[in-house]
């Protein structure tokens, strides 16, 4: 089997889609399987392969970490007919994945897409609702000629079933339970990263309005001091800057983290603490549960699919800043139901593996492939 990849973000770009893509992409190589991988240039010399093909690009205002590239239409064309993919996968909206789409069409290879942002969500954050009925009328344009789209969670494929989507078929998200886990040296890694408090309470993730994250600074101040919290947020966004200003000395901002440093985080951390309700998934909630710390989360998008509430953490109403502070609060003053619930986290993330997921994933590839060469013969 011959795949091309599509997408408009990738490896060593820092968020859920190019990491999963990434991901699979080194599963694919595992399994002697050719992939070409057409997406932006980053300015980044990290990381270079020949299966990448990349073109310049420039941001995208909503999101910066998908990026708008110039793709050169010839170039491409050229690289699929010499590598002759069997499959066409696109994995995001913007002008690499037209690309994808057009040539699919043209040179007469079998489509499949992936849908991995909820952009419609996005728009009330920047007071651009007026835009949301183009907007789905794009994406439904966008994904119609695509035999298969693989959605992150049961509550996406709703939402997208809502709006009229069809051939929609589950790829969840899988967790490394070996670089995540609960047994790092915890008193060591509070000690490097400066944490003083009795309980630590992190989060991850990008720091932008739609991840609502001001929400943290109101929990930050509401939590009363006699219960001695430090607050450890890591990533970047357009919001760092106004947070760091506006946060209480409790409150330590990291920047990005990966690797072993950031699942150090994890495992050392009390209770991970999620309020954002635009995720598709949430990839680093189960990186949270399999490093067996237990998740307050919002009760909204692939977040709610992943948390069992009660379980291994608590899903809270979306913006309401009581019951955040109140299952915080309880999950502190209850040493033994914290722990068990991270063992409980644990246990579910040990269910995940990425070696399956990506296993029925190429099962569906060739379901696509034959039912194609079929169609074709008869």
């Amino acid at each position: 089997m011959k795949i091309a990849l599509f997408t408009d973000t990738f490896y060593p770009d820092i968020n859920g889609v190019a990491g999963t893509l990434k991901r699979f992409t080194d599963y694919l190589a595992s399994q002697n399987i050719s992939v070409k991988i057409f997406a932006p240039d980053t300015h980044s010399e990290e990381y270079v392969s020949s299966q990448l093909y990349r073109f310049k690009s420039l941001p995208f205002f909503l999101y910066p970490e998908c990026r708008l590239a110039f793709p050169n239409l010839l170039d491409i064309k050229s690289e699929l007919q010499s590598f002759g993919p069997d499959l066409i996968h696109v994995a995001t909206p913007f002008n690499m994945g037209l690309c994808g789409v057009y040539y699919a069409k043209k040179l007469n290879i079998p489509l499949v897409g992936s849908y991995h942002t909820d952009f419609h969500y996005y728009l009330q954050y920047y007071d651009l609702l007026f835009l949301a009925k183009y907007l789905w009328k794009y994406m439904n344009w966008f994904h119609r000629p695509f035999k298969k789209v693989f959605v992150p969670s049961y509550e996406t494929m709703i939402q997208l079933k809502r709006h009229g989507f069809t051939k929609l078929e589950l790829w969840p998200r899988g967790v490394d339970c070996q670089l995540f886990h609960p047994f790092y040296n915890k008193h060591e890694v509070r000690r490097k990263l400066g944490v003083t408090g009795k309980h630590l309470l992190t989060y991850v993730g990008r720091l932008a309005p739609e991840k609502d994250v001001s929400l943290l600074l109101e929990l930050a101040r509401l939590i009363p001091a006699d219960m001695n919290v430090q607050w450890l947020l890591v990533g970047d966004g357009p919001l760092r800057e106004t947070l760091e200003k506006e946060a209480p000395s409790n409150m330590l901002f990291t920047g990005y983290l990966k690797g072993e440093v950031l699942a150090e985080v994890y495992a050392a951390s009390d209770v991970f603490v999620f309020p954002s309700s635009s995720e598709t998934f949430g990839n680093v909630v189960l990186e949270a549960l399999a490093s067996g710390t237990p998740v307050v989360g919002a009760k909204a998008g692939g977040v709610k699919n992943i948390i069992q509430s009660g379980l291994t953490g608590k899903l809270v109403e979306p913006g309401n800043v009581q019951e955040f502070l109140d299952a915080i609060q309880m999950l502190l003053n209850h040493d033994s139901l914290r722990f068990q619930m991270g063992m409980e986290g644990r246990k579910y993330a040990l269910t995940q593996k990425w070696e399956h997921i990506f296993e029925n994933l190429l099962s569906s590839y060739e379901d696509v492939i034959g039912s194609e060469r079929h169609a074709k013969f008869a």
